[in-house]
């Protein structure tokens, strides 16, 4: 992530739309009312065959008492420190405000290359209106219309013009996503991994309304780590924002490979995260269950044992799954997690000869053939994996019409013994010789 431009302004000037522009997504939640982005998230964008990653911040707000203000606050102070270019947004329809000139007045202390871009400005006459931002000292000011585009394209030409021509991400990085009810511990989980406060954490539920892409490569792991809202039960979703950020925790997960799937040691498995247990299983989503606050929980020498029995009865008949119990905030086992997810994914993503494949499974299939029907005889010749980004195996078979469910998940479950499929939803076709 070398080229990086950071979008700060105060709130509701519009830079979530702006967002959205640039990265030619709906990534960011926009609304009329200030404060709706709580946290920063990251986008790639291209313009002119480079490419960047675009970061949006969420509203300035200054003297504020509001626990998440005050985090908003250093969430730009952090995209300051790490930006390459800082697109510094005004609103032409209020002008000047005292807030802008303390934005203002941070910006002109710091190195970093800074644009003044003057947005809603939709016609002729507020054109000669944003003259009264050169007042900042800042350079130049673009006139922009973020709901509409116009003025961005020369914005970005100046933007650009900073960057170098950089080489091409491996697009094939393994994508995590940390997934989980309100306020079980998802945030604390990726600033502890990433050892900085990337995300708003506060004891409130629901502060994470965005998911948040981060590329993670440190301690031998490499892969792109999504950290997303907390998805509520139908019934609690009475916000239109909380709305959106279901939508996009479920749209994090169908783009995952991993799902990390994070509890409350205090509450347990719920009905809600076997929702989410199953939505990821319909996915084919690698899945690893992580125990949070276990440190909370008291405990004899059968608690972890009886815990893992209560989750495995729930989630049933998919049990194969790896369970994790951590404290995040005690750092306990947190790289363990990343441990696991590595294994689901290579699990997720093995290929397996079909030599080998034939050798062990109709070995089994002989002392143990499915069973007749109506006086038919089922024979299974043949199988083999099939190509795809999870494990699907396919069995050649004289009647595959006769095999029945039960006699699916008994080969199921001999995949799993002898090939190590731990996490991974297995997909199992038999098919016409």
């Amino acid at each position: 992530m070398a080229n990086i431009v950071a979008i700060v302004g105060r709130p509701n000037v519009g830079k979530s739309t702006l967002f959205n522009r640039l990265t030619e997504s709906r990534k960011a939640i926009v609304d009329d009312f200030s404060g709706v982005t709580r946290d920063r998230h990251y986008e790639t964008a291209e313009w002119i065959g480079k490419k960047f990653t675009v970061i949006d911040t969420g509203g300035f707000v200054h003297g504020s008492d509001d626990v998440f203000e005050e985090a908003i606050r250093d969430q730009v102070y952090i995209a300051i420190e790490e930006a390459s270019v800082v697109i510094f947004m005004v609103d032409v329809t209020t002008g000047i405000t005292d807030l802008d000139d303390e934005i203002a007045d941070i910006l002109r202390r710091s190195s970093k290359p800074v644009y003044v871009v003057a947005n809603k400005v939709d016609h002729a006459k507020l054109h000669h209106e944003s003259a009264e931002f050169y007042a900042f000292g800042l350079g130049e000011v673009f006139n922009i219309s973020s709901a509409t585009g116009s003025g961005t394209g020369e914005l970005l030409d100046a933007v650009v013009s900073h960057f170098e021509e950089e080489q091409e991400e491996d697009e094939a990085l393994p994508k995590y996503t940390i997934v989980g009810r309100p306020n079980v511990g998802k945030s604390s989980l990726t600033n502890a991994l990433i050892g900085k406060d990337r995300n708003i954490v506060t004891p409130m539920a629901g502060t994470t309304r965005d998911s948040i892409r981060i590329h993670y490569n440190q301690y031998g792991h490499n892969f792109l780590l999504i950290d997303t809202a907390g998805l509520r039960r139908k019934s609690k979703v009475n916000e239109d924002i909380e709305f959106y950020s279901v939508m996009r925790t479920i749209k994090a997960l169908e783009d995952s490979d991993v799902t990390i799937l994070m509890l409350d040691a205090q509450d347990g498995l719920e009905a809600q995260d076997v929702n989410i247990f199953n939505l990821a299983e319909k996915n084919r989503k690698g899945i690893v269950i992580v125990v949070n606050k276990w440190d909370l929980i008291e405990k004899d020498n059968k608690t972890m044992k009886a815990f893992e029995d209560r989750i495995r009865e729930k989630i049933a008949p998919f049990t194969d799954v790896p369970i994790i119990f951590t404290s995040v905030t005690e750092k306990q086992r947190v790289l363990k997690v990343l441990e696991v997810a590595d294994k689901v994914y290579a699990n997720k993503t093995k290929k397996i000869p079909t030599s080998k494949l034939n050798e062990v499974m109709l070995d089994i299939i002989e002392s143990y053939p499915p069973p007749s029907l109506k006086g038919k005889y089922i024979k299974i010749k043949y199988v083999t994996q099939l190509p795809g980004r999870t494990p699907m195996f396919a069995f050649f078979c004289n009647l595959p019409q006769y095999i029945k469910d039960p006699y699916k998940r008994f080969i199921e479950n001999k995949l799993r013994e002898h090939f190590d499929f731990t996490g991974v939803p297995i997909q199992i076709y038999f098919r016409q010789k």
